[in-house]
């Protein structure tokens, strides 16, 4: 659009942009300057503040102007009007002094959106007055990228990662959770939630006797996680970072009070096939990242051998048939000839609608794709679209 007004005015531009997060949105800054032809003789980095300098010829573009058969009859109706029309000698145009000035790089689509989530989150923590964010450190991918982003924001001794292992965490996860946060250099506390659990199960054996362990169980595990850290952000003053990523908040796959409780949901707007190549991204630079982790079939731990994959389509069908019906606007019929799955469109276009309610008590997050959850889509809790009345009578 710069460019495109450049060549229409026949002057240069010069355009200041803003740098730094605000509540979800992240400006990218990436300031230039263009000649009077469109192109770019200077270009600020991406997600960073700079001073751009730029030498500009603008007897160029004035004698551009005076060639341009475009400019005339406005010269000409501007002639009763001026007392002065100013005289210039095009020959003076060969002598300008040659236009300069550094133009960065652009960043290439999964190191741009890896730059906004730092910054967003950067700029999140040090405006609102924290000086420490902490998060739960699974062992899997999520919680992996999340770390990563947050010590690259705020530097490995403004985060501490809690691992809290359960009956159902195995021997790699927990091992890859301590390798990661050595690797980064970050705190690494270990809280073990056995005990707790067992004092729940006691509590509610009564009102719970007859019935077999279910999601109520699984989520219990999840909710007494969200308390620990709470728990360590109320004693310390620390901002909680959620892990989850839009393809589970899309179709509910989280945990009231659990999971998704925080003060900032760094990779919420992320897909989680975006989330891998985060990780690989990340990977280029030390590998901080244990391969276990980037191998491992994702799993929520709550129950023996779970996988998401248990409760989800695949992630490459999930993701797909959520970026058409949430951020093309596609309907059931526009997805189906896509070539999808009838029961596979049918199954996420309800559980996206029914997570409605869970996604509005989640906290804020980075925006990285064309539509996010809460600033972009928000839908009606209570509706009857499908003809009947809807219970959100999904597990929380």
């Amino acid at each position: 659009m710069i460019r495109q007004r450049a060549r229409d005015n026949l002057c240069a531009v010069a355009f200041c942009a803003l740098v730094g997060g605000q509540d979800e949105l992240v400006f990218d800054g990436h300031s230039c300057v263009v000649d009077h032809e469109g192109t770019v003789i200077a270009r600020a980095h991406q997600f960073a503040d700079e001073l751009l300098l730029a030498t500009v010829d603008p007897d160029a573009a004035r004698a551009a102007r005076l060639r341009d058969t475009r400019q005339r009859p406005a010269a000409r109706e501007a002639e009763p009007r001026v007392d002065h029309l100013g005289v210039y000698d095009t020959a003076a145009a060969g002598s300008a002094t040659r236009v300069k000035g550094e133009i960065a790089e652009v960043l290439e689509e999964t190191a741009e959106v890896y730059a906004a989530l730092v910054l967003g989150t950067r700029d999140y923590v040090a405006k609102n007055g924290f000086e420490h964010a902490v998060l739960g450190l699974s062992g899997g991918i999520d919680s992996a990228v999340v770390l990563c982003i947050a010590a690259d924001a705020l530097g490995a001794d403004r985060v501490t990662a809690v691992t809290m292992p359960s009956r159902y965490s195995t021997e790699g996860t927990r091992g890859d959770a301590v390798a990661l946060a050595a690797n980064l250099g970050v705190e690494l506390l270990t809280l073990p939630i056995e005990n707790p659990m067992g004092i729940y199960e006691d509590l509610l054996a009564e009102p719970f006797a007859g019935r077999q362990p279910d999601i109520t169980e699984e989520n219990l595990q999840a909710r007494i996680r969200g308390n620990l850290l709470m728990a360590l952000s109320n004693k310390f003053g620390w901002l909680v970072l959620t892990t989850g990523n839009k393809s589970e908040t899309s179709v509910g796959y989280t945990t009231l009070y659990g999971d998704s409780a925080g003060g900032f949901a760094v990779i919420k707007d992320v897909p989680k096939l975006l989330v891998y190549r985060l990780a690989e991204l990340r990977n280029l630079d030390g590998e901080p990242i244990p391969s276990g982790i980037l191998t491992r079939p994702p799993s929520a731990e709550l129950r023996p051998d779970q996988a998401d994959q248990d409760s989800l389509p695949p992630y490459e069908v999930l993701d797909a048939i959520v970026a058409g019906y949430v951020e093309e606007d596609q309907g059931r019929e526009q997805l189906v000839a896509r070539g999808f799955e009838p029961e596979d469109v049918d199954r996420v276009i309800r559980l996206v609608d029914l997570a409605e309610y869970k996604r509005r008590q989640q906290p804020p997050g980075v925006k990285i794709t064309t539509k996010a959850f809460g600033r972009d889509r928000r839908m009606p809790i209570t509706n009857a679209y499908r003809g009947r009345f809807v219970q959100n009578r999904l597990a929380v």
